[in-house]
């Protein structure tokens, strides 16, 4: 009969014994109370209570945790936008009975600072510095988190302005202005390009001209030099000046009757073609060229009288 009793004791007893101890897991701590009034922080390990007396109210994790935001205002510029906010944070190892005992729910409290600061600065952005300042939005959430939150055993790490999201219409008109520029600086790289051929064709057309003047030049002073050769060789066997012209033109009168009947398809046209033509054509030029040595010695007489008067 004895027996029967005494094995529910020790049952029981064994029970009372293993609740006696608890676990703390690694980068956590517990919260133990006596008869609901706070009693300790019990940090990782192997720990031990009163069985019946004291009791493990809460845990917390010391870890670096995230929390997600998701909000939507208006920019300056009425233009309605969704962001993402991500605050890291985690627990204050001395304020552990702080962030247990003084809110209920951290993560709404949180929430609602960043709703307060987003809603507060964003309104004052256009939507395009809302992309380039989403640094100042994040910096601004995390002072105003850190002043709040740090009463209450709360360190929050770092906050990021993950996702700038739009309504479509505007991400859309956004993407054809974006476009539209593009096109406009590709427009003007190739009108540049255009102009730049144009230049450089024009300078080489006129680097041509010249050098074909040039050669033109050359040429013409060569002819000229090869007909004062000639003259003076038809001088030394007594032909005189004006004798040596005629001949040299009919020669040359010839030459190119020759060269026309050697090029089945020449473009070269001779007019007037015949020897008396040519006669009369350097006639011509002689008399030209003696009238106007007239003028110029009768101008040049009258300007040195009217000197002398």
């Amino acid at each position: 009969m004895g027996q029967f009793i005494l094995l529910p004791v020790i049952f029981f007893g064994l029970i009372i014994l293993i609740s006696s101890f608890f676990i703390v897991k690694q980068q956590s701590a517990a919260i133990v109370e006596r008869f609901g009034r706070f009693k300790t922080i019990a940090q990782s390990g192997l720990r031990m209570k009163i069985p019946l007396v004291d009791r493990v109210a809460g845990r917390l994790s010391l870890k670096i945790q995230q929390l997600d935001v998701i909000i939507e205002t208006k920019t300056l510029d009425d233009v309605f936008v969704r962001l993402k906010v991500s605050v890291q944070y985690r627990v204050i190892v001395d304020k552990v009975y702080d962030a247990f005992y003084k809110l209920d729910y951290p993560h709404e409290q949180i929430t609602s600072y960043v709703f307060d600061v987003v809603r507060a600065e964003v309104p004052k952005m256009k939507l395009d510095d809302v992309f380039v300042k989403k640094d100042d939005i994040a910096i601004a959430v995390k002072a105003e988190l850190n002043d709040a939150m740090s009463d209450y055993g709360f360190d929050i790490i770092k906050t990021l302005v993950t996702d700038i999201d739009p309504d479509s219409q505007v991400k859309a008109a956004m993407n054809r202005i974006n476009a539209s520029e593009r096109e406009k600086i590709a427009a003007q790289y190739e009108g540049d390009a255009a102009r730049i051929l144009i230049v450089e064709k024009a300078k080489a057309e006129a680097e041509s001209k010249r050098l074909q003047g040039q050669g033109i030049a050359d040429q013409r002073r060569e002819i000229a030099r090869g007909l004062e050769e000639s003259v003076e060789v038809l001088n030394k066997v007594g032909i005189n000046s004006q004798e040596a012209s005629a001949l040299i033109v009919v020669t040359q009168h010839y030459d190119t009757l020759q060269s026309i009947g050697e090029h089945v398809n020449s473009n070269l046209i001779l007019l007037p073609n015949s020897p008396q033509a040519g006669s009369d054509m350097l006639n011509n030029m002689v008399a030209s060229f003696t009238a106007s040595n007239q003028i110029g010695e009768a101008m040049k007489q009258a300007k040195n009288k009217k000197k002398e008067e």
